[in-house]
């Protein structure tokens, strides 16, 4: 049942167990819940959807409620308006926040936990970009699962153009991406791609008619939603493994072991017996 709820100035459609947890939500974030997918809108359309210092927080704190919700099983990320998914961080809070390397520190911090948030979600996340996704905007695309654009999308992270450089994690993204010469060309040109380019690259996994980009990112997501929640989580988790251990030699017993976990679960026998009953499998995440 999808319950629909006023928050400040934000009007949030979830679930009443993720309400209960998203008390200090503001409008520059929307939170919308329908049938097993949370949609997360940045909403700030006249700055291009610029992410103020706080937002990094509480992105990070959404991410993390909605993981935790049994009832949310894709995740869909996407700017408001038709000319930005994002644009990054917000230059005004520049002065405030990045002035110095002891004020660079803590603002790097909040942008690499939501990076290190996005990347460890149990739950499946889509980028559905529209517009522009430049700097720290297009570092969030990369940290999710799969990311879906226009050929008028144009992304890039020109931070050569103000004198900074990104982090390891993002760096890490990009170049597990692109490849280490499509990220030098990314960062050394400054420019932004557009859509079939970013295609090429590997930078987005889809690129669609921007009249068809809402349905077919939906599409997807409703597909990602009806099929066992808890193969999506156990396959990120060794994804990530794979990543930081390409050898295999390193893993521990535990994630030895996690290929193994979904033959005790409700799910694999409910999934089992579905294929052999020939109906659809009812997946509830255990």
């Amino acid at each position: 049942m999808n319950l629909t709820h006023k928050l400040g100035h934000c009007t949030l459609l979830c679930t009443s167990k993720t309400l209960a947890r998203l008390d200090s939500m503001t409008n520059e974030i929307l939170l919308e819940y329908q049938d097993h997918i949370s949609t997360v809108t940045l909403n700030r359309p006249d700055q291009r959807n610029a992410i103020r210092f706080h937002m990094w927080e509480e992105l990070s704190h959404l991410f993390l409620t909605l993981d935790n919700d049994n009832n949310t099983r894709a995740i869909v990320i996407r700017g408001a308006g038709t000319e930005s998914f994002c644009a990054g961080a917000d230059i005004q809070d520049f002065e405030k926040y990045r002035n110095d390397s002891n004020q660079g520190y803590a603002y790097n911090a909040a942008v690499d936990n939501l990076l290190e948030t996005l990347i460890n979600l149990k739950t499946p996340t889509i980028s559905m970009i529209q517009g522009v996704a430049a700097g720290g905007g297009c570092e969030i695309a990369t940290a999710t699962d799969i990311r879906i654009a226009t050929p008028t999308t144009r992304m890039g992270i020109p931070v050569a153009r103000l004198g900074i450089t990104i982090g390891h994690r993002e760096m890490n993204s990009l170049v597990n991406l692109v490849g280490k010469g499509n990220a030098l060309y990314i960062l050394l040109s400054g420019r932004l791609v557009d859509g079939e380019t970013a295609l090429s690259m590997g930078l987005v996994t889809q690129v669609v008619p921007e009249s068809d980009l809402e349905h077919i990112t939906y599409k997807l997501a409703a597909e990602i939603s009806q099929l066992a929640p808890l193969s999506h989580a156990i396959n990120k988790e060794i994804l990530n493994n794979v990543i930081e251990c390409p050898s295999l030699t390193g893993l521990s017993q535990s994630q030895k072991e996690l290929p193994l976990k979904q033959f005790d679960t409700k799910d694999y026998k409910e999934g089992y017996n579905a294929f052999l009953e020939k109906r659809k499998p009812d997946f509830i995440g255990e």
